[in-house]
């Protein structure tokens, strides 16, 4: 007979509710890194991209391929995360992380040193930045399905948050800690070498302090023990906590589509919203070369830049520490104020023409979309059942990857052909998020009233 007790039930969802704080600092600091090291990349790419003579547009295109592979790869390492385990899918989204930092750092200081053309640096970088589409991609959703399926419904916006919120943490560490590592013989290839060896500590404390969640066989019947240590009661008790959760049958979780009617409204407000952000963010590093006069000294330029992307950073944690908590915001409601604030302030960097109101601007918008993201990723976590959160946090990576295919290369080639065509694509973006969200998302009690 295929039927949990409801007294193992209960007691597995008294086990999930929580998850220890030890384990929830380290989930954050594999965010973290990653997070700091891509946002120091793209502090220094701009100047990088001048230095080698390459038009704007094709630095941006550079990571479309990465961000494809990413789409396609994400929710692939989610279905196999629920079955050998979130810690090694984390660990491999470390390794492809570590090896496509390092070797896009060697292919830009090949360039930069005369050793490549521009043209052979770009291509070289995006082969490279390739592997962390691929590979790269194992870790997000893994961290989200960890979390999601240790956390109670009413919590989980709240973990969500934190962990949303290592990526504006680092966002923040990323380009204040770059100048540092802009070191001679390295010069704007240092932050590459620096990240690559920050990540490999991270690798190496995760495997030695995350237990191991690898399931030795999928349940079936009853509710498994769990971890499988020898404890034959078949309960969840709360010594046993959360190291191992039994894995649902294969045959009892159906695969979850991307047009499931349950993520639709959530699905749709992540791609429009992410695209708009994608785009303007992609943007920011060569309107402030522009606004400020800097083509001519590419190098002057990564410290406006980084200025810029700190006060974005700075504001992105406001949200998701501050206002989330303080407001006691929903998913619905974090979206939707999220996006209205993120449509103001890309009114205002459209006409922003010095470094303090590019600033103000830049946190606006990174206000809105630290408000919106928790929003779009909760919503479509509470969306669904516990046994299909892996599945979901894999759609929703990919969703998020999504954006940036096309959406950065195509602001910036808007923004160089005419600045008001680019800001008025992004404003319509928001505007349809706003639209379609009031209209389409359902609110807290249906939402709950709709999984199934």
């Amino acid at each position: 007979m295929n039927r949990a007790d409801p007294l193992i039930e209960d007691s597995a969802s008294a086990t999930t509710a929580t998850l220890p704080g030890g384990r929830l600092v380290l989930l954050f600091t594999v965010s973290l890194v990653t997070a700091a090291g891509n946002t120091a990349m793209q502090s220094v790419m701009p100047s990088i991209g001048t230095e080698l003579k390459v038009q704007d547009f094709w630095i941006s295109l550079a990571y479309t391929w990465s961000a494809l592979l990413w789409m396609i790869c994400a929710p692939m390492w989610a279905r196999r995360s629920d079955k050998r385990g979130r810690k090694a899918m984390m660990a491999i989204g470390l390794i492809g992380f570590v090896a496509s930092f390092s070797l896009c750092g060697l292919a830009l200081w090949l360039g930069l040193n005369g050793w490549l053309s521009g043209l052979g640096t770009l291509l070289l970088f995006a082969l490279f930045r390739s592997l962390y589409g691929g590979f790269g991609s194992a870790a997000p959703p893994a961290v989200q399905a960890y979390v999601a399926s240790r956390t109670a419904g009413e919590e989980r916006v709240k973990a969500l948050s934190i962990i949303a919120s290592s990526f504006g943490l680092g966002t923040v560490l990323g380009p204040t800690l770059a100048p540092l590592f802009i070191v001679p013989g390295l010069d704007l290839v240092g932050p590459f070498v620096a990240y690559s060896l920050l990540a490999l500590v991270v690798l190496f404390i995760l495997r030695l302090r995350l237990p191991d969640d690898t399931p030795a066989f999928a349940a079936r019947g009853d509710v498994a023990a769990a971890p499988f240590n020898g404890n034959t009661d078949s309960r969840l008790t709360p010594s046993a906590e959360d190291d191992g959760i039994a894995q649902p049958d294969d045959g009892m979780v159906p695969k979850l589509s991307w047009f499931d009617e349950r993520l639709r409204p959530w699905l749709i407000a992540g791609l429009l919203g992410g695209h708009a952000q994608a785009a303007v963010m992609g943007l920011v590093g060569f309107l402030v070369l522009d606004r400020l006069g800097l083509r001519a000294t590419p190098a002057a330029g990564a410290g406006p830049v980084a200025t810029v992307m700190i006060a974005g950073a700075m504001a992105t944690l406001l949200a998701q520490w501050g206002l989330i908590p303080m407001l006691h915001l929903r998913s619905r409601a974090s979206c939707l104020l999220g996006v209205s604030i993120a449509f103001a302030g890309t009114a205002l960097l459209s006409i922003a023409g010095n470094l303090h109101l590019i600033t103000i601007a830049v946190a606006t918008i990174s206000l809105g979309y630290g408000l919106f993201r928790p929003g779009f990723t909760s919503g479509a976590s509470l969306a669904v059942g516990r046994a299909e959160q892996g599945q979901a946090a894999g759609i929703v990576a990919s969703v998020n990857g999504a954006a940036y295919i096309v959406a950065p290369a195509v602001g910036v080639w808007l923004y160089n052909h005419s600045p008001w065509i680019g800001f008025a694509a992004i404003e319509l973006m928001c505007l349809a998020v706003l639209v379609l969200g009031l209209r389409g998302i359902p609110r807290e009690m249906a939402l709950q009233a709709g999984r199934r």
